[in-house]
């Protein structure tokens, strides 16, 4: 054999754990770290579903709080948005639903 041929054969690489085990170890990291984002997610999507369930059950009377801190009373229920009324001087507003984020006491009626 040639300095070259000898050369070459000395420079072939070799698979690193052992081809198998690294496999293993490959597939085991990415159920780790698909379970890890399922988890995560999994907390925001039960809070959106509550969210989504408090503002469907909302209705003219209840008093609300808006994500930007404004107290007031529902007064219409429209598709997308509730007109609500704030402050002393009956001062009516138009709120985008999602932007609805607590309510503070539901009306007595039915």
């Amino acid at each position: 054999m040639t300095k070259i041929h000898v050369l070459l054969a000395q420079a072939q690489p070799v698979a690193p754990g052992g081809g198998a085990s690294g496999t293993l170890m490959m597939v085991g990291y990415a159920l780790l770290l698909g379970a890890m984002f399922w988890f995560m997610t999994s907390s925001q999507r039960k809070k959106q579903k509550e969210h989504e369930k408090m503002i469907t059950a909302l209705k003219s009377g209840d008093e609300v709080v808006t994500a930007g801190g404004i107290y007031g009373i529902i007064t219409g229920v429209k598709d997308d948005r509730f007109v609500i009324r704030i402050g002393d001087n009956n001062a009516k507003v138009e709120v985008g639903k999602a932007f609805i984020t607590t309510v503070v006491k539901k009306s007595d009626a039915a």
